[in-house]
């Protein structure tokens, strides 16, 4: 099998540039204005459930946002997704799969010829 096609590629280059910027948006608006932010992500926690914890402080992971941790996290979460999807015609996804002896691979690996 060989490499993804071109458009997969540039799915990835815009996925990048979207996070990259939405990143650079972010720790810029958390320098300037962190109340406001805090108030902002404290809001999403509520609608995601992540406040309803009492032994979660919020204090321990509104840093971790816009971080460089939180962008490499963000982009491998994003690029999966768009390998996770096909299109009519395209390549199959390429997802992991696990052997009944416990060894890890992908589908591909089992694909032989055209």
């Amino acid at each position: 099998m060989g490499l993804p096609g071109p458009g997969l590629w540039l799915k990835r280059l815009w996925v990048l540039l979207e996070v990259a910027v939405h990143v650079a948006v972010g720790k810029v608006l958390l320098t300037l204005f962190p109340d406001r932010v805090k108030k902002n992500i404290l809001a999403m926690g509520d609608k995601t459930g992540m406040t309803r914890n009492p032994n979660f402080s919020h204090d321990n992971w509104i840093p971790t946002f816009f971080s460089t941790q939180y962008f490499w996290f963000v982009l491998k979460v994003r690029w999966q997704r768009l390998e996770d999807t096909t299109e009519l015609g395209g390549l199959a996804p390429n997802c992991p799969v696990v052997h009944l002896s416990g060894q890890r691979c992908n589908i591909w690996d089992f694909m032989q010829g055209q």
